[in-house]
């Protein structure tokens, strides 16, 4: 490890300072362009000691756990909160811009919808039992150390104010020192919490957790590894006035803003569109609200997340009729003489990116599709398949759905 004085040239993909210096490229976390900073640097990464000259973006954290002065150590949740917002939303949008360059895509690329504190629904936590009871926070960047957290700003005010019931639910449950996590969402009718990668509990651990949950409000589920624990009540989530009861443990939207704004712009481009596929559909985030306009085919590898699906569309009035497949779309693509079927057609994969459906979707004649993505760059490889094949990429607008970190969703409309 050496001292070390820096200049910061610009910012990283990761949200990293970058300093190039005569003897390479170093990334500071915290950092932000046009700053000198002292660092302490061990190969290629460098840890702020102080700043010599700080940037005019640079503003006060909102979070005591943010940053390297953070008071109970380094959250690795956040890793923008420095950062001004004018400056910061230029940076996210940057993500996706520079993504659809590195294609060639010379695309329209919206302004970034904003996301604010306090958004958050859906938040997943790291654990441990300590001899001081259940440690609960998210991991240090680039480490296995939890920072334990008595606040978080961009969750909402119904799980940070639960942090102490989630911590009581979860310590009886653990017989060991190991590291696990905990998905808790925010539903309709209370948090539905998920304990995954922790041993199998043994009967008295169960009544205890059981009990403690009954005695504690707004706690709709508890389950470990998928399997309900304890059901108080339906956990249900509102896709636009169907509401689901998702699987436990399933995929939700991280907020429901971001969701709004996603399926706003899915349904606008989507249109008058009578036969839609639903492509990596999940519980039907989009194809519910799809089928208010046309016959809708969701496909989705996820076997309760269909049924999750299935079972919410036939009890809601007013909705064109939903089909369901399961489907591994990386290994089984829909073809494109499957796609002749459609009119439209939305895809939201995994950040891995839908390579070979857009393979099949660049031979189809589907006059409309939309795409959406948590991944810039996997999204910019699909969207040039598409291109290649004919289609016309008409807007991408980017999304911030998770605040203060480099992560970015995108939604791109084309038309054939």
């Amino acid at each position: 490890m050496t001292a070390q004085t820096v200049k910061i040239q610009s910012l990283g993909a990761q949200g990293d300072g970058i300093a190039h210096c005569p003897d390479g490229t170093v990334y500071v976390p915290f950092a932000l362009p046009g700053e000198t900073v002292t660092i302490a640097r061990v190969k290629d990464v460098g840890t702020i000691m102080s700043i010599a000259e700080a940037a005019p973006e640079r503003r006060e954290p909102a979070c005591r756990h943010f940053g390297p002065d953070g008071k109970n150590g380094t959250c690795g949740g956040c890793s923008l909160q420095h950062m001004a917002d004018e400056p910061y939303h230029v940076f996210k949008r940057s993500l996706v811009i520079a993504a659809l360059k590195s294609k060639g895509l010379d695309a329209e690329v919206d302004g970034l919808v904003h996301c604010r504190p306090g958004d958050r629904r859906r938040v997943v936590f790291s654990a441990r039992k300590t001899e001081k009871g259940l440690l609960l926070g998210f991991s240090q960047a680039g480490s296995h150390h939890i920072v334990a957290i008595e606040e978080c700003p961009i969750a909402s005010d119904g799980i940070v104010s639960r942090l102490d019931a989630i911590r009581a639910i979860g310590l009886p449950l653990v017989s060991n020192a190991e590291p696990f996590r905990i998905t808790v969402i925010e539903t309709r009718t209370g948090l539905d919490i998920s304990f995954e990668g922790i041993k199998a509990p043994t009967d008295k651990q169960r009544r205890t957790a059981t009990e403690i949950t009954l005695a504690t409000r707004a706690i709709a589920r508890v389950s470990i590894a998928g399997e309900i624990l304890i059901e108080p009540q339906k956990p249900l989530i509102d896709f636009d006035g169907v509401m689901i009861s998702p699987p436990s443990g399933g995929f939700a939207q991280a907020t429901k803003p971001a969701e709004d704004a996603m399926a706003e712009l899915v349904l606008a481009h989507v249109g008058k569109s009578k036969r839609i596929a639903d492509l990596f559909c999940g519980s039907g985030t989009f194809a519910l609200r799809l089928a208010r306009l046309g016959k809708v085919h969701a496909v989705e590898a996820e076997d309760k997340a269909l049924k999750a699906l299935d079972l919410a569309a036939r009890n809601t009035q007013g909705l064109k009729p939903v089909t369901i497949e399961k489907r591994d779309l990386f290994r089984h693509a829909l073809t494109a003489k499957e796609l002749k079927n459609y009119d439209a057609v939305v895809f939201d994969p995994p950040r891995a990116g839908a390579e070979a459906q857009c393979k099949e979707l660049a031979k189809s004649s589907v006059k409309k599709i939309v795409a959406v993505s948590c991944n810039p760059l996997s999204l910019a490889r699909d969207l040039a398949i598409l291109v290649e094949g004919g289609y016309r990429i008409t807007k991408v607008t980017p999304i911030d759905q998770f605040l203060w970190s480099p992560h970015v969703e995108a939604v791109a409309t084309l038309e054939k």
